[in-house]
C-alpha cells in the first residue's frame, strides 16, 4: 500500500464531513459576498465590485420590507402556537395511553412525508369551501398545521430520553406536580423545545409552495423573492438574508449552550446528590 492511499485511507471520514459541509455552507457564503456587490444593472448575479451602500440602507425597498415584515410575524406568531401545542401533544403521546395513541404517532408523520404542494392545494380547496378569505389568516392556519409534526417528532426524541426519576425525587421532596414540571421538566427540556421551535421558525420563513396557495393578495419574504427573481433581484434580498443567517447562527449558539446544561443538570442523579449531602454532614466520616 502506497503512502498516498494509506494516508487517504485514514483521512477519508473526514475529507467527506469536509465537502459535505462546504457542499452546504458554500450557498450561503455566495449569499453573503454578494451583499456586499454592486450590481451595474437589475440581476445580481456577476460580480462587478465591493460597495457597503445597501448594508448602509438595508430597508429602502418597501415592498421588500413588507414582506420580511409580513414573514417575520408570521413565522414568530406560528411558531409560538405551534410550538406550544406540539409540546403538549408530545408529552401526552409518550407518557399516557389513551385510545388512538398509535394512531395519532402514525397521522403525526403524514403532513412530513406529503408533498407540499399537496397541502397547499389541499388548504386552498378547504378555505374557499368554506368560503374563508385568504390573507394572513389562511397562512397563519397553514403554518401551525405543517410546523406541529416537526415541533413533535423533535420534543417527543428529548422525552423518550427523559429520566422521570428526577421528577419523581421532586415529587418526593414535597413539590406540588406545576412545581415539579416548572422547576424539573420544563428546564431539561427547554433545548428539545428551543431546538423545535427553531425549526418551526425556519420551516415557516422559508415556506413558499404552501404560502404561494393561501397568501391571497399577501406577499411572504419568499413569495416577494420568487416573483423578483423575473424581473431583478435587489441586493438587499442577500442583505436581509444574511441578517437572517446570522441570527440564526446566534441563536444556534444559543441552543447548543442550554441543551449543555440541560445535560449536566441531568448528569446530577438524586443517588449522587444524596452522596453528597452525606459526605458533607456533620460527623461523617469519622470511624
Amino acid at each position: 500500500m502506497t503512502p498516498a492511499w494509506k494516508w487517504l485511507r485514514e483521512k477519508a471520514i473526514t475529507i467527506y464531513g469536509t465537502l459535505a459541509i462546504a457542499y452546504m455552507l458554500i450557498p450561503i457564503a455566495v449569499i453573503v459576498v454578494f451583499s456586499f456587490n454592486n450590481p451595474l444593472g437589475r440581476y445580481n448575479f456577476t460580480w462587478e465590485g465591493f460597495t457597503l451602500e445597501h448594508w448602509a440602507h438595508p430597508f429602502e425597498i418597501t415592498g421588500l420590507t413588507d414582506a420580511m415584515v409580513l414573514s417575520l410575524e408570521l413565522a414568530a406568531l406560528s411558531t409560538l402556537v405551534s410550538t406550544a401545542l406540539g409540546t403538549l401533544l408530545a408529552m401526552a403521546l409518550v407518557r399516557y395511553e389513551f385510545f388512538g395513541r398509535r394512531a395519532s404517532n402514525f397521522l403525526i408523520v403524514i403532513p412530513m412525508a406529503t408533498p407540499e404542494v399537496v397541502i397547499g392545494a389541499a388548504l386552498l380547496s378547504m378555505f374557499v369551501f368554506y368560503g374563508v378569505e385568504l390573507g394572513f389568516n389562511t397562512l397563519f392556519i397553514a403554518h401551525v398545521m405543517f410546523s406541529i409534526s416537526f415541533v413533535v417528532v423533535v420534543v417527543r426524541s428529548r422525552l423518550i430520553g427523559f429520566d422521570r426519576n428526577l421528577e419523581e425525587a421532586a415529587r418526593d421532596l414535597g413539590a406540588d406536580a406545576f412545581t415539579t414540571f416548572r422547576t424539573v421538566t420544563l428546564p431539561l427540556l427547554a433545548p428539545g423545545i428551543a431546538a423545535a421551535a427553531l425549526l418551526a421558525f425556519a420551516l415557516s420563513i422559508d415556506d413558499f409552495v404552501i404560502s404561494q396557495f393561501n397568501s391571497g393578495l399577501r406577499e411572504t419574504f419568499p413569495i416577494y423573492i420568487f416573483g423578483a427573481s423575473q424581473r431583478g433581484i435587489p441586493v438587499q434580498v442577500n442583505v436581509m438574508a444574511t441578517i437572517l443567517f446570522g441570527i440564526t447562527v446566534v441563536a444556534m449558539i444559543f441552543t447548543v449552550w442550554q441543551q449543555r446544561r440541560a445535560e449536566r443538570m441531568a448528569a446530577a442523579r438524586p443517588e449522587q446528590e444524596l452522596e453528597t449531602t452525606l459526605a458533607l454532614a456533620p460527623g461523617q466520616g469519622r470511624a
